[in-house]
């Protein structure tokens, strides 16, 4: 099975074999380019966007990590426009990851798409699952937080530092803790009539 067909399998939901010589050889790739963007910090926004453009399936305008970013793939990730994250962003990318416009991560943000079998015999012998994460525009994650496999987090919510988010978040909320849950909605009278 050549990468691409194994590459769908990944994406399908279906257990695969973590450990054929071809994604290993997607994720040595994928070190080497996250490594030449590390390394580019404080050079110009174009020539580290030409990096990422490489590196993932697409981006937006004004797309930046701070170092060090390290992902699994970057074939199965999309950013919209105007993207920070703080350093040490980890994207592990197997069931795709999609992250809309105007998101920002702070320090230490992981992504998490896949997992090991539970049975001990499948897991040694490389058998995972992934499942997609999906991040709304407009999105604020604290630092520290983790997301897993198969989570939705709805546009406009703020995740609270140190979460760890195992379910779907709705759009407009204030959500935080271990695991992550809704605290409140973000309303109104949350405006406090900054002007920019």
């Amino acid at each position: 099975m050549n990468l691409n067909e194994q590459m769908q399998q990944v994406l399908s939901g279906a257990m695969y074999n973590d450990l054929t010589p071809e994604l290993n050889k997607a994720r040595q790739n994928a070190l080497i380019l996250t490594n030449e963007y590390n390394a580019s910090y404080g050079r110009p926004q174009a020539e580290r966007e030409a990096v990422l453009k490489r590196l993932f399936n697409s981006i937006g305008e004004q797309v930046h990590f701070e170092p060090n970013l390290r992902c699994e793939f970057g074939s199965n990730i999309s950013i919209g426009s105007y993207f920070f994250a703080n350093f040490d962003c980890i994207l592990l990318d197997c069931g795709g990851i999609e992250i809309g416009d105007h998101v920002l991560f702070g320090p230490r943000v992981g992504i998490y798409t896949a997992n090991h079998a539970a049975d001990a015999y499948e897991r040694i012998h490389g058998g995972c699952y992934a499942k997609p994460v999906k991040i709304g525009s407009n999105v604020w994650v604290g630092a520290g937080v983790h997301i897993n496999q198969g989570v939705t987090i709805g546009e406009n919510s703020i995740i609270g530092s140190g979460s760890v988010v195992t379910r779907d978040i709705p759009a407009n909320v204030i959500a935080a803790g271990v695991p992550c849950r809704v605290i409140r909605s973000i309303t109104e009278a949350d405006k406090t009539g900054y002007q920019p």
